[in-house]
């Protein structure tokens, strides 16, 4: 009996190790989270709010649309990459949300002639966000097509 528990002792040893998915956080040391962490071949973006408060949420949805492409094209992708999208919508001072707005930018960087791909897509109305004056709040996924 000692035999058999012997030989499949030792096979074990000898089995493939299953592939670890490699995992790299895209951080500073100033930011309390990452940009951007990859998991294998997918690229999950922190959530993004406009540089600027000022505009209105298109305005602002640009902005963000423009971040995440320039943060893409530094990591080997581009919008056509996105698989998924979270959009955290707030209301102005006025209490008006505005989708429309956010859709209008998002139509300049999906679904168009020269990117054609749309990702799955999630809106959601929220009651503020991080800074008193940002209308919207983007996160996205990507992956590396093989």
């Amino acid at each position: 009996m000692k035999l058999p528990v012997a030989l499949l002792a030792s096979a074990l040893f000898v089995l493939p190790v299953a592939a670890q998915t490699k995992v790299t956080h895209i951080q500073t040391a100033q930011s309390g989270i990452a940009n951007a962490v990859w998991a294998g071949d997918t690229l999950y973006l922190s959530g993004k709010l406009a540089k600027s408060y000022e505009g209105d949420t298109k305005a602002q949805s640009i902005d963000i649309f423009k971040q995440f492409e320039a943060t893409l094209k530094e990591q080997g992708l581009g919008m056509g990459d996105v698989v998924q999208m979270r959009v955290y919508l707030v209301a102005d001072a006025a209490g008006k949300l505005d989708f429309a707005g956010m859709n209008d930018a998002y139509k300049d960087f999906f679904g168009t002639a020269a990117q054609p791909n749309k990702p799955a897509r999630a809106t959601v109305q929220v009651a503020a966000l991080v800074v008193p004056k940002a209308l919207v709040e983007i996160e996205l996924v990507a992956v590396r097509s093989k």
